[in-house]
Order: C-alpha cells, then structure tokens, then sequence
C-alpha cells in the first residue's frame, strides 16, 4: 500500500481540536471579546458562556459546576491541587505519590523535598502497579496529601483509583488525582471515588491548549496559588481565557457522547497494531502489558535501539511518536517510569510511545507496521558499523 504523508500517534502529548470546538471558540476572538468580569450585559453574556462551560464540563466526571476551577493547563491544576492542599495542613509534613507519576508532580515532589517534606514514593510491579500494601503504610498521621495518577502518561497504565483512594481515606488522607490522561478517554465518576481533587486538561481531549480543569470537591479546602481577584471563586485569579474554556466545554460534551463508540474502535486499532509489530520483530516488546491500560497508548520497546533515534527516523517518515527519555547533558537516559518498572536498560533505552485517537484510523496502523521494520533494520545496520 502506498505510505501515508503524515502519521499521528502523539496523541498522549496533544491531540487535534475537533472541528466543533474550534467553531465555537472562534466568537469569543472576534465578537463576545468583553471581560466576564464585568457587570454590563456584555460582559455578563460572556461569563454565562462560561458557566455553561463549567457545566459541560462538570457532566463529563460526574461532577457539581460548583466544583470545577478552570485554569490554564493541567500542570497548574496539578500545582494547585497538591501546594494548596498542603497549605491547609501546615502542621503534617508528609507528601506521598508513586515513582511514575508526571513529571508535573515528580518536579513538585522535588521541590517539596527541598523544602523540608517528607516525600514518599510507592514503588510499582513491572506492569506498571502500584504496591497497595506499601500505599496503605504511606498513610499515616502526618500524611498530608497523597497523590496519584489515574493513567500513566507513558505507559498507559491504569490505576485502581478507587481501591487506592479507599485505603487512604481510611487512614483520614486526602487524595488528589492526575486524570489528565483519562478524563475525555474513560468514564470518570468523581462522586464516586473518595478524593477531595482531581485535575484535567482540555488538550488532552480535542480541546484546545490553555484551558485545565481541577476538581474540587465541595466543603474542601484549599489554597490559591494565584491571588489578585475573585475569580473562580477566588481560587484562581485573573481573567478567564474564555474562549479556551468554551472550547474545552464542548469537547467535553462532543468526546462524552462518543466515548463508548471511540473505546471500542481506537482500543481494537492499538490493540491491532502492538499485536503486529511484536510478531513482525522479535526485538520488540510491550511494557505493561499485562495490566489495565488506557485504550489508545501502547509504549513499545525495541531491544538494543535508542529511542531518539528512533524517533528521528520516524519523523523523517511522516510518522510521528514520542518517548519517555529525556535528552539530558548529551546523554540520553531512559525513562524514570520504565525505571521504576524494572525494566532491563537494553529494553528501557529503546521505548516508543504509539498514543492513538478519534482521528485513527487502521490504514495508518498499517502503515506503521508495513515500514517500520525496515526502518529499525536499517538503524541496526547504521549502528553495527
């Protein structure tokens, strides 16, 4: 089959506004322009756009319009959620989250580190899953906060967060959830998990950049991190980039209505393509496999190949993916995730993250595992010499 111009499987790192999204914010450019702030019928018909957005938003997760603070990215959800938790419990000095977190909340945990908490990070299994016994222990009186992901951004292994949130709550911890992953992907109920936060990010979900969620559940008490105004019930001042949080609204909305549909076709075009690259290449292997994963990512290791160039050779065949690895001083180090899993550096160094979406499609799955192959034969033979 002829090759694709362009092949986009970096969905985990951004993913394409629908077209709706991007039809409803274009208003908010031009015309509706006015402060939300502000007390006249302009400003006012704007701040009712919002609000309608806080709605749509709040349906997605099961959650009150009143508990939903927009901000600007799920990183500051992230920040907000876990520096204005902690403020309220100035007395206890004890963060606890996992090895393979963000690094939205592994930067964070560093810096808390310096500042004087006690960081405790719960190991995982080499598929990913967290030891619940080593969890549980964690919570103890001077607990502050706990904090963990729903899915992981790499692998696209799904916690228990449920069950993970039980044990903490029955030691009196409260839990802050990273969803930025699953929220627009699964079914995310907050009234029915026991967690006080819970963040977001428009992007993520075919919505547009610049507009995060954080979820704060009602009678929870938390500190801004950005003071100035009364916005978002003081919580977050400044004024709202409205037409990102209209945007958001409605792919909330568009990606709730399809999401049985999208799990279904997207989850059996992931599943079609780590099938057929590992049985088209003995090197490769899929990490965390044997765990409940989100459906669109699969993080595929190739034995004795680096995963940047990898990716080089990848892009400059229109196919683009993305790694864990981070390029540090000239030296390429394998991800802190497959670190933690355990995984066997000749396997860690060579990860790729295939992350899948609406816009998928399976004459692209094919694609990629007709070409690939060569390319990574022809990388074998560059490396041999």
């Amino acid at each position: 089959m002829a090759a694709l111009d362009t092949i986009y499987f970096d969905n985990n790192a951004t993913t394409r506004p629908l077209d709706e999204v991007v039809a409803a914010m274009q208003p908010f450019w031009v015309d509706a322009y006015a402060n939300p702030s502000s007390v006249h019928q302009f400003g006012q018909s704007v701040k009712h756009a919002i609000e309608c957005a806080r709605e749509q938003v709040a349906a997605l997760i099961h959650a009150n319009p009143g508990e939903i603070v927009f901000t600007s990215s799920g990183t500051e959800s992230i920040n907000l959620a876990i520096r204005g938790a902690l403020a309220m419990v100035p007395t206890k000095r004890k963060f606890v989250t996992t090895a393979v977190e963000h690094a939205a909340v592994v930067r964070l945990s560093e810096e808390l580190d310096r500042e004087g908490y006690e960081v405790i990070l719960i190991g995982v299994d080499r598929d990913g899953r967290i030891d619940e016994e080593a969890w549980l222990a964690a919570m103890t009186d001077d607990t502050a906060l706990a904090s963990i992901q729903h899915a992981n951004n790499e692998t696209g292994v799904m916690m228990d967060v449920p069950r993970l949130a039980e044990l903490a709550q029955s030691r009196g911890v409260a839990v802050h959830v990273d969803a930025v992953q699953t929220v627009g992907k699964v079914a995310v109920n907050v009234t029915d998990w026991p967690i006080q936060f819970a963040s977001f990010s428009a992007h993520k979900f075919h919505g547009p950049k610049g507009a995060g969620g954080l979820y704060v559940r009602r009678r929870t008490r938390l500190k801004p991190l950005i003071v100035g105004g009364s916005q978002e019930r003081e919580l977050r001042a400044g004024t709202e980039n409205t037409a990102a949080i209209v945007g958001m609204g409605v792919a909330a909305t568009c990606c709730g209505e399809a999401m049985v549909e999208t799990a279904a076709r997207v989850g059996a075009l992931r599943d079609q393509l780590e099938r057929d690259l590992v049985a088209a290449m003995s090197i490769a292997s899929v990490n965390g496999s044997q765990a409940n994963r989100v459906y669109n990512t699969t993080n595929i290791s190739f034995e004795n190949l680096e995963a940047e160039a990898i990716l080089i050779l990848l892009s400059e065949a229109g196919i683009y993916a993305s790694s864990g690895a981070a390029c540090s001083s000239g030296s390429l180090q394998p991800s802190h995730v497959l670190q933690a899993m355990g995984t066997e550096a000749s396997m860690a160094h060579g990860a790729i993250r295939f992350s899948l979406s609406r816009y998928s499609n399976e004459e692209e799955v094919v694609s990629v595992v007709e070409r690939l192959p060569g390319l990574l034969a022809r990388l074998s033979r560059l490396g041999s010499r």
